[in-house]
This record gives C-alpha cells, sequence and structure tokens, in this order.
C-alpha cells in the first residue's frame, strides 16, 4: 500500500507517522507539503498526522483544513480510500467536514501529556481488525483541544452506526461520551486523539498502537 503524510507548518507528528508507516510496510511514505495541490500517483492511505499547524491559531485545524491540498484529501476519501487523522489530524478532519462533530478546549482548559487508557469499541473496521473488540489500550495523549463535542441527535447516530471507535477508560478532556476515536458512514476516515504512531515500539514506552497501522496496512 502507497501512503503518504501530510505536513503542514506546525505539524510535529509527521516523522513519528512516516516512522511507524515504515515500521509496519517496509517502505517509506510520500511526505506531502501542505501547498501541493495532488496527492502522488497511486497513493492508498493519506494520514494527516498531529502537531499545532498554523499554531493553532484561529481555532485547532481550521487554517489548515483550507489549505491546497485538502481538497485532493476528500476527493481521496470520496473514493473509500483510507484516511487517517491523529490530534491535530482529527481536528483538520472535522474542519474540513470529513467527520462530524468538533474538537473543544479540554473541560480542565489544561494541556494534558500523559498515558491515557482506551477501549475498542469496534474491532470490525479498516484500522482495527487486528484488535478484540472491548480490547485495552495505553496510548499516549498530548492536546490541549481534545474535547469531543457534536450535538445528542449526532452523537446517538454515530454510536448507533458503530462510529465510535475508540472510547477513553478515564476521560482525560470531557470528550462526550468519552469518545477518543470516531470514523466517517462509510468507515474509511478515521479520526483519533491519541498518537498510535507514537506507540508502536517497545522501546519508547509501549506497542498497543501498532495493531491499528497493521490492520490498515495488512503487516502479518
Amino acid at each position: 500500500m502507497k501512503s503518504a503524510v501530510i505536513v503542514f507548518p506546525g505539524s510535529n507528528c509527521d516523522r513519528d507517522a512516516h516512522d511507524a508507516i515504515e515500521k509496519v510496510t517496509g517502505h517509506k511514505p510520500a511526505m506531502v507539503w501542505h501547498q501541493e495541490t495532488d496527492l502522488p500517483e497511486g497513493t492508498d492511505f493519506v494520514m494527516v498526522p498531529g502537531g499545532f499547524s498554523y499554531g493553532d491559531y484561529l481555532r485547532c485545524g481550521s487554517m489548515a483544513s483550507r489549505s491546497a491540498i485538502m481538497p485532493a484529501i476528500v476527493a481521496h476519501a470520496a473514493t473509500g480510500a483510507p484516511v487517517l487523522g491523529v490530534c491535530n489530524g482529527f481536528q483538520i478532519l472535522t474542519e474540513s467536514g470529513l467527520l462530524p462533530g468538533a474538537l473543544m478546549r479540554n473541560a480542565g482548559l489544561k494541556f494534558v501529556c500523559e498515558k491515557a487508557p482506551l477501549t475498542v469499541e469496534n474491532a470490525n473496521t479498516l484500522f482495527t481488525s487486528r484488535y478484540e473488540a472491548g480490547a485495552q489500550l495505553l496510548v499516549p495523549i498530548a492536546h490541549h483541544d481534545g474535547n469531543y463535542f457534536a450535538d445528542e441527535a449526532t452523537l446517538d447516530r454515530i454510536e448507533g452506526e458503530g462510529q465510535v471507535v475508540f472510547r477513553y477508560g478515564k476521560n482525560p478532556n470531557g470528550s462526550a461520551r468519552d469518545i477518543a476515536g470516531i470514523t466517517n458512514e462509510q468507515g474509511n476516515v478515521l479520526g483519533l486523539m491519541p498518537h498510535p504512531e507514537r506507540a508502536v515500539d517497545a522501546g519508547h514506552g509501549g506497542t498497543d498502537g501498532l495493531a491499528l497501522f497493521e490492520s490498515l496496512l495488512g503487516s502479518a
């Protein structure tokens, strides 16, 4: 699977994303600058990494969602191809309309940087087939605006459709219904606040994020 990682001014997890993908596939992903207007030919999987695009000015992810590369990512997702947005990437995907809801300031109005307990709510997705439903994970988080919000009707809908993929075991930010990660209706776009790309190497503290990339990229 040919992969691409989008790089914005202020991205700080693009190298982590690169290394996680290379670890699983054995191939380096293309690093695509946000002012490009097209994805590399033959791209199968796009990852929108974490960080602080545009310094989180105006509203986290809002300026990045207007970048030149975004129409190509929206078109890519419309074909059913996989797109993963982590942390700031999740914010960008909601701001661009690829995922419902919004990410607001943490309930405690403080930046949180810790390992968060997660539960796999839906193991029947492109991103979670290597996990067991109900699996308990420990994955790093690092965000100030990770408080997932949507109106009650939207929350009921995404719950009912199985779009809630990861849920916090201990809510660190006030997210509605402890939601940590969701997909779109088609199941090919995933956004989550925790950083699975930072949990793929035992030497870095754990490998609970590895199965996400293995699920998607088909590693043995």
